[in-house]
């Protein structure tokens, strides 16, 4: 393959040799290396270094006390609980999006299910506190996105959760454990010391991480702000020659977010949410629903479905060159492409988890049609998932035309899902770790939410 710039970093890490350093190099590392232990020896006995040592201690003790999905009497301490769900939750890339774009509640449930189980039996939280401290967790991560006219598109360069995510853990953690005005300034100034990473990672296994990381550092930058660590205090501001939040966005236009009143309108009232009914990338639900119209058009047309009577499939997309995989080869990928999830609803008449097992990629049939797709990109269809649309034309070999087209998919805020079809995902997709009587329990309490004494016992 031809090198890159990050394949010849590599080269030299592992290629370098000690007899490769020179008299010269040896004398100043030597000197540098001397000095930084003397700064560390003195910097131990700072109040920002005890502050971090007893939070590292708590953090790897022995008292695990929060749960982990799917693993019924298994527990962490609570910031590697959080961490854990948080990837779990993004790990098929089947949790809610939101618009501007990003994955709301993965970056900020975790965290809270992991609190509520850390706090005494004194301070539990009760279902409405939980409540409000999860709305806290959107609301602090939609504003932050509408500073910026570049987050309304689909990214180039950071995956939103990474960056948004982490304040709105960190925003909700606080709310959570009631920290003081100050203390919340510090959270957020803190978290945004740990928040960002690059789109580069989508489509890999590194993916799910960021939601995991998101979700998990806004909690300790919670916790550090309990402890008295202090950060920046106009971290959101925008200060000419110092970037603070503005370093993640372009044209970025900070505006307060107003003391509530009585009654706080939150953005969750204006923009809904969407639900995902397959587990991939939410750009993929515009061609799929698509690809599944032009499909019935197809079997009307020919009596069933036969993709040797397709000369060439047309998708016409947004550009977003990460979410443009001709030829994916992981289920991660998969996840990630137009060709692929476009050209699986016409070959099966659906998308599922079973869709992107590594039998249903490879499979010959599928990579035959892969090979006939054609990509436009219309100017008018932009990289946005408020405007955006998904058009799959099929070219016959008898010269006819037939096309599909979708501008809201079904479970898009636009188009939500039912109450019906929301239970129905929630059922089959907690099927495959508890019993039936469980997940009506937990249905149970979700819609009761406001009501619960104490939250932990979610």
């Amino acid at each position: 393959p031809e090198e890159t710039v990050t394949s010849s970093f590599a080269s030299f890490i592992h290629g370098v040799q000690p007899k490769q350093l020179s008299k010269a190099v040896c004398h100043r590392s030597k000197r540098m290396i001397l000095d930084s232990i003397g700064v560390g020896l003195v910097g131990s006995r700072t109040h920002v270094f005890n502050i971090a040592l007893q939070y590292c201690r708590e953090l790897y003790s022995s008292a695990a006390v929060s749960s982990v999905y799917g693993k019924p009497g298994v527990k962490l301490s609570p910031t590697l609980a959080a961490f854990t769900n948080g990837v779990a939750t993004h790990s098929m890339d089947f949790d809610d999006t939101w618009h501007p774009a990003t994955h709301p509640s993965g970056a900020v449930l975790p965290a809270l299910l992991a609190a509520s189980q850390m706090l005494p039996p004194s301070t539990k939280p009760n279902g409405l506190d939980f409540l409000l401290a999860f709305n806290v967790g959107l609301e602090v991560q939609g504003r932050l996105m509408h500073f910026s006219s570049e987050a309304h598109n689909i990214p180039k360069r950071f995956h939103p959760p990474s960056v948004v995510g982490t304040m709105g853990s960190a925003a909700a953690t606080a709310k959570l454990l009631s920290l003081s005005t100050a203390q919340c300034t510090h959270a957020l100034g803190i978290a945004a010391s740990f928040a960002g990473a690059p789109m580069a990672n989508a489509a890999t296994q590194a993916k799910p991480l960021h939601m995991g990381n998101a979700t998990r550092l806004g909690f300790e930058a919670a916790l550090l702000a309990a402890r008295g660590m202090e950060a920046n205090p106009s971290i959101l501001d925008s200060i000419p020659g110092c970037s603070g939040f503005s370093a993640f966005y372009s044209a970025y236009e900070p505006k307060p977010l107003a003391v509530p009143s009585d009654h706080h309108e939150f953005l969750l009232e204006k923009q809904d949410i969407a639900f995902k009914r397959f587990p991939a990338h939410l750009g993929m639900h515009w061609v799929v629903d698509a690809a599944l119209s032009v499909r019935n058009l197809f079997i009307n047309y020919a009596g069933s479905f036969s993709s040797s009577l397709i000369r060439t499939v047309v998708l016409k997309v947004p550009v977003s060159k990460y979410i443009n995989r001709p030829s994916p080869s992981s289920e991660h990928e998969a996840r990630h492409s137009f060709q692929f999830n476009a050209c699986t609803a016409l070959l099966d008449g659906e998308v599922n988890l079973s869709s992107f097992t590594e039998n249903s990629i490879h499979r010959q049939e599928l990579r035959e049609l892969l090979d006939k797709v054609v990509v436009e990109h219309p100017e008018d269809n932009v990289a946005n998932f408020d405007k955006m649309y998904g058009e799959v034309a099929l070219l016959l070999h008898s010269g006819d035309v037939l096309t599909g087209k979708c501008d809201t998919f079904y479970g898009h805020w636009r188009n939500p899902l039912s109450r019906e079809s929301l239970l129905k995902k929630f059922r089959s997709n907690a099927s495959y770790v508890l019993s039936d009587e469980k997940i009506e329990a937990i249905i149970a309490t979700v819609d009761n939410l406001e009501n619960l004494s104490d939250s932990s016992q979610l």
